[in-house]
């Protein structure tokens, strides 16, 4: 498979000149515009946003959420704006009991999910970072019900 990243430069192939993100987000646009077409039930993108931020993680994350009306997305990611158009939101945790790594998996609920997005835009969750994150997810959910009201024929 062979792409031009960038203009002007010629076409290589994918494997030698594309970082895992860079192959995640070209799968995303594949699959995107394919998508009608595309009868795979589950798709999973592990760390799409490798090398992105801001604005383009909101891209990111309107086309995730775009890939849901036709199929199931599990996305694992570690930026807010990604997070904030899940329609399930999920923690996965690592803990260390008795010598033993145990991995934790858990199901957000509203008031956890806001905690979650303030703690990974930076951290410390404050009475700030928690009124973005709420902005932030208020942000998605309008845009989502924007979108939806909009491509119903």
């Amino acid at each position: 498979f062979l792409i031009a990243p960038n203009p002007g430069e010629p076409l290589k192939p994918l494997t030698k000149i594309a970082s895992g993100g860079e192959t995640s987000r070209l799968m995303l646009a594949l699959k995107t515009i394919l998508a009608s077409a595309d009868a795979t039930p589950t798709l999973i993108f592990d760390e799409i946003d490798a090398g992105i931020s801001g604005h383009s993680g909101q891209v990111v994350g309107e086309k995730l959420w775009m890939l849901t009306r036709s199929h199931q997305v599990i996305c694992v990611t570690h930026l807010p704006q990604i997070a904030a158009f899940a329609d399930t939101h999920y923690n996965v945790n690592k803990q260390i009991f008795d010598n033993r790594t145990t991995t934790n998996v858990n199901e957000l609920r509203p008031e956890q999910r806001v905690r979650e997005i303030a703690h990974i835009m930076g951290g410390n969750v404050t009475e700030f970072s928690m009124k973005s994150a709420e902005e932030m997810l208020a942000r998605s959910y309008l845009w989502k019900e924007h979108w939806t009201k909009n491509s119903v024929s």
